[in-house]
């Protein structure tokens, strides 16, 4: 198989609008229910044709990307390639932009060598949980472990300001901890903190905030000073340490971003996934 052309692709960040956590299976995994909804904070892969093996160049070592090449060479034959990356998304704030990488290069080989999107899809699954995720974007409800996805009605009418603070928290630190405190069950925002679209609904809340507060007690002078400068919902993604909250525009999510002391972006909901450009 010929690779035919330099390629760019975007890689969008997700937030988690809700997280609800069960205990973990017999096998250590921790089903999950959650509304999953991609937004336009991106890094960039290009991706063109290799030498002997696969390369990836970036300054911050993203193995998952060459997991994903592997897993997919399990089912189908893929030649070398080479991949930079310039990555904008911060690691450790529950953002999933390494798993967006991964699902970025799968869609990338998938578009130039011809390969099924039942391969693609199941490489996808086995790299990482929150890989699927990104081969379609949007707004979906993932359940079971994390890659089973339901497409749902886009969101709308409303923008985030997504933040980071100086410390990260690693995924599984944290729903240890969790375990630890036996499954404590996070605080729903209250309706009139969200935007009409998520009013009413599943409780908009992240089951996973206690034991991140437990793990970092930074985070909760963090989401304090937060709510008291924006006055809205606000709220963790994922296992942290990314916190967000809900305005009626992108540039007012901006200008919320600006006044307070931390890495972050105002962004609108992105209503797809991986993507060349």
């Amino acid at each position: 198989m010929a690779f035919v052309g330099l390629m760019r692709w975007e890689a969008p960040a997700k937030v988690n609008l809700s997280l609800h956590v069960d205990p973990p299976r017999d096998d250590g995994r921790h089903p999950l229910e959650s509304i999953v909804q991609t937004v336009d904070w991106l890094d960039y892969l290009s991706v063109e044709p290799g030498e002997g093996k696969d390369s990836l160049e970036s300054e911050i070592e993203d193995n998952i990307i060459l997991t994903a090449l592997r897993s997919l060479r399990e089912g189908t034959e893929v030649p070398p390639v080479a991949i930079e990356l310039e990555k904008t998304i911060p690691m450790q704030a529950g953002l999933a932009g390494g798993s967006s990488n991964a699902a970025a290069v799968l869609r990338a080989a998938a578009k130039v060598f011809g390969i099924s999107g039942s391969e693609v899809s199941r490489a996808a699954a086995a790299t990482g949980a929150d890989v699927p995720l990104f081969l379609d974007g949007g707004t979906q409800m993932m359940t079971g472990t994390g890659s089973e996805l339901e497409r749902l009605p886009p969101l709308d009418g409303f923008a985030l300001a997504v933040v980071v603070p100086d410390f990260g928290l690693s995924t599984s630190d944290v729903y240890r901890r969790w375990d630890e405190l036996e499954g404590p069950v996070g605080e729903a925002l209250p309706d009139h903190r969200l935007p009409p679209a998520l009013r009413g609904g599943m409780p908009m809340r992240n089951d996973l905030l206690p034991a991140a507060l437990d793990l970092e007690p930074l985070l909760g002078d963090f989401l304090a000073d937060l709510r008291a400068s924006w006055e809205t919902g606000v709220s963790m993604t994922g296992s942290g340490s990314a916190c967000f909250g809900y305005f009626p525009s992108v540039e007012e999510a901006a200008d919320a971003v600006a006044a307070v002391e931390a890495e972050g972006r105002g962004v609108e909901l992105r209503p797809r996934g991986v993507t060349e450009v």
